[in-house]
């Protein structure tokens, strides 16, 4: 908790107030309204869920509760000094319950805090690069790769899908098995420098390559390139799962189903770079059970969002696995997102 802390000030530590409360995108609420529900959240699950006590400072319950306020009016915030004070007030008294905590029989709603952070400091740090681009050079050291694309083979065959892990969310349970025919899967994630191919080939201009909601969504946003720029050699990042399955068609490979994708990374690391769309649907394994709420994972089982795996540069540890599940949109395009691309064999 205090490793992940620490990496969660340093990203905030040199940011103004200006861009504190900026709601950069309809999307994304601002950053401080991030940092002020990852101290709300903790007080509610540990200082009153399990050790019983008084709401918090209940002046910040409507503010920065996740049901609390439009994202459009989370832009009335407390001062930087203010927020980072709650954050410190709240992990005082957690710490303090820490010492006397049954953690034995309570460790999977820690973890499950530490990566609720995780997630919401990788969203401020998209809030970061949407506001100026120039803060997203961040990237640029830990995506610096000389190692060009090329193909792994994938054998037929079985593997364990998802995770019983104390770690695991609701989502990746139960851990099950998968049987996958062979397949090709891209050694890396699709690289800019091959990427540029589709867009000087006219691939944003040509309907042949888009499903027809892809088609309409390019059409109707004006969409010519992915959202973040970067170097040949650096994996794309910034496009919707529309560009991505659009950028697979015109090569003539398609996007991995999760499966392949995550049997793929028990052979290849595939961990790190950018998200990385799939051609699956967001579902509930078989056996599934929701938790630490009915509505973390369950409420997107609505068959309108698509599965992204392998974390991105701005993931913190904690939040990045093999069986690690995330989710959006097909339209969005804000997130550190990317892909890889499968070939059958003999196709």
């Amino acid at each position: 908790m205090q490793r992940c802390r620490s990496r969660t000030l340093d990203r905030v530590r040199s940011i103004d107030d200006d861009d504190f409360c900026t709601q950069a995108h309809p999307d994304f609420s601002p950053v401080g309204w991030h940092l002020g529900h990852i101290a709300y959240t903790e007080a509610i699950w540990i200082l009153q869920h399990l050790a019983g006590n008084a709401p918090l400072m209940p002046e910040y319950h409507q503010i920065f509760a996740q049901d609390g306020l439009p994202k459009s009016e989370r832009v009335k915030l407390p001062q930087i000094e203010t927020v980072l004070e709650y954050l410190e007030i709240v992990r005082s008294k957690v710490f303090d319950y820490l010492e006397i905590a049954p953690v034995e029989q309570q460790e999977r709603l820690w973890k499950w805090l530490i990566q609720h952070e995780c997630q919401h400091v990788e969203t401020m740090t998209i809030v970061l690069a949407l506001i100026d681009a120039e803060k997203f050079s961040l990237r640029s050291e830990s995506l610096d790769s000389e190692e060009f694309n090329d193909m792994i083979l994938i054998s037929a065959g079985r593997f364990i899908q998802g995770s019983n892990e104390i770690e695991a969310q609701d989502n990746e349970r139960p851990a099950h098995e998968v049987e996958l025919d062979e397949y090709w899967i891209d050694r890396d994630p699709v690289r800019y420098g091959d990427y540029r191919s589709f867009i000087e080939f006219g691939g944003y201009q040509n309907p042949d390559y888009w499903t027809s909601e892809g088609w309409e969504w390019v059409k109707s946003n004006a969409i010519t390139q992915p959202l973040y720029s970067g170097k040949d050699h650096q994996p794309v990042c910034g496009v919707s799962w529309y560009e991505a399955d659009a950028y697979a068609r015109f090569v003539g490979k398609r996007l991995p189903t999760e499966a392949e994708w995550e049997k793929a990374a028990h052979v290849q690391n595939m961990l790190g770079e950018v998200w990385q769309w799939t051609s699956t649907w967001f579902d509930s394994y078989l056996n599934f059970e929701n938790y630490p709420y009915s509505g973390y994972s369950q409420n997107y089982f609505d068959g309108k969002h698509r599965v992204l795996k392998g974390g991105s540069w701005a993931t913190f540890p904690w939040a990045m696995r093999n069986s690690f599940r995330n989710w959006y949109y097909p339209h969005v395009r804000e997130i550190f997102s990317g892909f890889r691309c499968v070939v059958v064999k003999g196709v």
